[in-house]
């Protein structure tokens, strides 16, 4: 019997244990991601389990991100980031991204792939639940709790129950008009929020190999809204994207050593075997996909675009770490130029990252940068020039975009979560790609971008 990809890395990464499915394996663990929500009470479980002068098992493989609330006055909000600036200097710890300075980024588990802290086939743990999302490269990513991050944090070590693997192919290329956001949707809508605990979602076929691996981010981002993982098995897409993030970092040292450990990996071995055993197996016709929603308050509320237009929005908002990336954006702004029109509700521009920011502020449509074109529709850009995952988690009220009506508040949001509260205690919270959300935007109710696209 052969290995699926996940099983496969977590063989390569071995200690005790079985990489076998339904049995525990111990492996070691390539790199510990957190941030300013949930990187303060890791330490503090650190720090009492393993002692208050303990120090991290390997300083260079901890990447420590602030991103949720870090652009407001709220003072508890500010408490978390000195936590985790005071841990960087006791630790040394080089791979800090702090707000106020030009090593500033955005949303971590986007600036982790931008800056490329993990390789296909490592591991990757972090203290938040779309640490998923680096599995669209080919990688193992796990999101736990703040008590296992604290003991990867001082062993480097992890414990998994080896998850079975259930697969889905999608045959031939998606349509024009369909995104990632529409293809996990759908998948979500299928299987159940629950369809997957504990489990992986292997993404396979024509349709997800012609994704760019920022779509295909979203794929193992939103995995973890049906109780999963993700995984994408690696490919030249995956060398040609890691070997341009690594090329453009700062860090040349780290970036070398990085370039030359991607050399060394064969993606070949890190696809499932022809023999595998997946616990399930679902197709689909990728020409079939269409544009979705979920609508509140679940990701497995999902209907399609066409049959929701009776729904009228107050607001939109294009960002997060599923809706704020450079092709996000790209799509999005080409449609408002195809409309030729202003928005008709308040809509909040928020990009994942600074990478992101500088894209917008220099890619042009015609004569105008992305930048001008959501100005020139209207789009409420206050914030434009802080990257983040703004109101995506609520935060506090002084928070860019955050809902603080009183009322029920109807938004479609190109971000991944839609439970009560979320983006603000009166928020209705429909899901959708950036390509739905900004046809929405355009009439003011759930609309299909196709009545916009030629």
């Amino acid at each position: 019997m052969g290995f699926t990809g996940t099983e496969k890395i977590i063989k390569r990464n071995l200690v005790r244990g079985e990489a076998v499915a339904g049995k525990q394996a111990v492996v070691t663990v390539d790199c510990l991601l957190t941030h300013d929500v949930c990187g303060p009470p890791t330490i503090g479980i650190f720090k009492r389990e393993f002692g208050k002068n303990a120090r991290v098992w390997d300083k260079n493989k901890v990447v420590i991100i602030p991103d949720h609330y870090i652009f407001t006055k709220d003072p508890t909000a500010a408490r978390n980031v000195q936590v985790l600036r005071d841990f960087v200097a006791e630790q040394g710890i080089p791979n800090f991204y702090d707000v106020g300075t030009d090593r500033y980024s955005g949303v971590c588990h986007t600036t982790l792939l931008e800056k490329a802290h993990v390789l296909p086939g490592e591991i990757l743990v972090g203290t938040d639940s779309h640490t998923t999302t680096a599995s669209a490269i080919g990688a193992g990513a796990w999101g736990v709790g703040n008590t296992i991050g604290a003991f990867v944090m001082g062993s480097g070590y992890a414990i998994l129950n080896t998850p079975q693997t259930m697969s889905f192919v999608f045959d031939n290329q998606f349509p024009e008009y369909v995104m990632a956001k529409d293809v996990i949707l759908r998948v979500i809508g299928d299987i159940g929020t629950d369809g997957a605990d504990f489990k992986v979602l292997e993404f396979a076929g024509q349709g997800p190999l012609g994704l760019s691996l920022e779509q295909r981010t979203v794929l193992g981002n939103m995995a973890i809204e049906a109780g999963g993982n993700g995984f994408v098995a690696p490919d030249y897409k995956t060398r040609a994207y890691l070997n341009e993030k690594l090329s453009a970092i700062s860090d040349r040292e780290r970036a070398e050593r990085m370039l030359k450990k991607l050399k060394g990996i064969d993606f070949e071995e890190l696809q499932s075997d022809p023999d595998a055993s997946f616990l399930s197996r679902h197709r689909y016709d990728s020409q079939s996909i269409e544009p979705m929603v979920a609508m509140p308050h679940s990701p497995g509320k999902v209907a399609r675009a066409m049959d929701s237009k009776t729904v009228s929005l107050k607001s939109a908002y294009l960002g997060s770490c599923t809706g704020g990336n450079t092709e996000d954006f790209l799509a999005a702004a080409r449609l408002l130029v195809a409309a030729g029109k202003q928005v008709a509700i308040p809509l909040y521009v928020v990009p994942a990252t600074v990478g992101v920011l500088n894209f917008l502020n220099n890619r042009k449509i015609g004569d105008r940068t992305l930048r001008q074109i959501f100005q020139d529709s209207g789009a409420n850009m206050c914030s434009f020039d802080q990257p983040s995952c703004a109101a995506c988690l609520g935060g506090p009220v002084d928070t860019y975009g955050r809902i603080n009506e009183t009322q029920p508040h109807p938004r479609i949001s190109t971000t991944n979560r839609n439970f009560p509260g979320r983006m603000g205690k009166t928020g209705e919270i429909y899901l959708a790609s950036p390509l739905t959300v900004i046809a929405s935007a355009l009439k003011g109710r759930i609309t299909d971008p196709r009545e916009f696209m030629s």
